[in-house]
């Protein structure tokens, strides 16, 4: 009798902490539902976007958990860091990220403009200062620049204006969840916080 008590509880209590888990993230406190839909790149994948801009601290500080969550994404997820045009001002970043996107180099330089502004502590706002910078990677400087100025770059700027206003966030780092959800560092608390409610969410998507 005692031993099916004790079954019976374990029981109770395992579907307890499953249901717990389950509404452990709470629409409109820990993330918000994007609505209308906004359809994604990758239509047959979960897609996972983080919206960030290279002079934010905050976006700094959830780097290294965005790369660490990264290595180890499930099949059928996709993620796509996109920088944010919020604000004219952080527009000649988001330009520079699309530059080296074009060049081939942007996840070799990332982390290293990241770095540069924040723990080198260097003024890398005007084109020049982003060309210099570009120079110091061991890159083209009038490559740079051309590509700075082109069309594709300009292109991927004015889609990302358009994404913003559709996804509806006011600050980085937000994350969009296969363009139904919107996750930020302002709702989770912390960043390691972020990161389980990233994967509440496309473990939510993924078994849909």
């Amino acid at each position: 009798m005692i031993k099916k008590w004790t079954l019976g509880l374990i029981t109770a209590l395992l579907i307890s902490t499953q249901v717990g888990a389950q509404q452990a993230y709470v629409e409109g406190v820990d993330y918000k539902v994007i609505s209308p839909v906004v359809k994604t790149s990758h239509p047959d994948k979960v897609v996972v976007t983080e919206m960030f801009w290279y002079g934010c601290p905050h976006c700094f500080r959830f780097e290294p958990y965005i790369e660490h969550w990264e290595k180890s994404i499930p099949d059928g997820v996709v993620f796509e860091p996109v920088p944010s045009v919020l604000n004219p001002s952080w527009m000649n970043h988001a330009r520079a990220f699309h530059t080296f996107k074009l060049m081939g180099v942007q996840k070799q330089v990332h982390k290293d403009l990241f770095d540069a502004i924040h723990i080198k502590r260097q003024r890398l706002d005007t084109l020049d200062q982003l060309a210099e910078f570009a120079v110091d990677q061991g890159l083209d400087e009038k490559l740079f620049r051309d590509s700075f100025a082109s069309f594709p770059v300009d292109s991927q700027l004015r889609k990302s204006t358009q994404l913003e206003k559709r996804y509806g966030h006011n600050g980085v780092p937000a994350i969009i969840i296969n363009g139904k959800y919107l996750a930020s560092g302002s709702m989770a608390g912390t960043n390691d916080r972020l990161i389980k409610i990233i994967d509440y969410l496309v473990a939510s998507e993924l078994a849909n």
